[in-house]
């Protein structure tokens, strides 16, 4: 359903790969919702995923830029603010990867070149594409930026690795530079932390699999799914949250204010007392 929330507005969608990706649905709700938007990821990642059958469907144009160089993102924003005859209302950033993740490496044995590629992937291009932002006056009076987030920046979780520390970074970008976009230009810039989502991103995670079920199990509404994340960011960018900066807003079904549910409690008593479980306590 659409209630023409965005109607008028533009936007830039960082990260959209396939159907699964945050940012595909975040960009068709978006259009739904009566805007204009132009797409971008990497060059390898457009190579390897689908986003050009999204632009297709959405009538929309992909420019192809690495967000962690300066000049594509210059190029990017110059380019996206010509196809749509104006100013960005709103900017997405859907980007992250790990390469110690990648290569199974652990916390305790980083790869510190990885490291900076995992920080400079993940969170300092989110610096860099609002700086860029501001270096061209691109985004309009009371725009909004969203970056995605997980509660691994606080909180810790076996196998996120070096990402929790980006995410951390990524949090703290928001405040900082919302402060001042938000002085300058009353631009919000806000991140989402979303419930563990099965992309293609978060399958390379080390048992993501298992720490889906397990936040599910915690949180009292269950997980947020893709498409209930971008209905979120679609309010997000739209002029009802005008006042909201500077914020992580857990976006996870209730898990961030958990501390155990009768569900995971049930089992993991289960997990205790038997070596061979053949009856699942916890859907009784």
């Amino acid at each position: 359903m659409s209630y023409g929330l965005l109607k008028g507005k533009r936007g830039l969608i960082f990260g959209a790969l396939n159907e699964k990706s945050i940012a595909w649905k975040v960009a068709e709700r978006a259009v739904e919702e009566g805007a204009q938007v132009v797409l971008t990821n990497t060059p390898v990642s457009m190579r390897f995923g689908t986003i050009e059958e999204l632009a297709k469907k959405l009538n929309a144009i992909v420019i192809p830029a690495d967000a962690t160089k300066v000049e594509d993102l210059e190029n990017l924003i110059k380019k996206g603010m010509e196809h749509l005859g104006g100013k960005f209302d709103f900017v997405l950033h859907s980007i992250g990867m790990s390469p110690n993740v990648r290569k199974g490496r652990t916390y305790d044995n980083l790869d510190y070149n990885f490291l900076q590629q995992t920080l400079d992937i993940s969170a300092i291009s989110f610096h860099k594409v609002i700086q860029t932002c501001r270096k061209f006056d691109a985004i309009n009076e009371w725009g909004s930026v969203v970056a995605l987030s997980y509660i691994a920046a606080q909180r810790t979780l076996y196998g996120y690795n070096d990402m929790a520390d980006a995410k951390a970074m990524l949090e703290s970008i928001a405040r900082s530079f919302g402060y001042i976009y938000g002085r300058e230009k009353h631009v919000r810039i806000n991140t989402v932390s979303q419930s563990p989502t099965l992309t293609t991103a978060g399958g390379g995670i080390m048992g993501f699999n298992n720490l889906v079920d397990f936040a599910d199990r915690m949180s009292p509404l269950g997980n947020a799914d893709a498409l209930d994340c971008a209905d979120y960011v679609i309010t997000l960018f739209s002029d009802l949250s005008r006042k909201v900066t500077m914020q992580n807003l857990f976006h996870d079904g209730g898990y961030s204010s958990m501390g155990m549910s009768f569900h995971a409690m049930d089992v993991y008593n289960e997990g205790l007392e038997y070596r061979d479980v053949k009856e699942d306590k916890s859907k009784r």
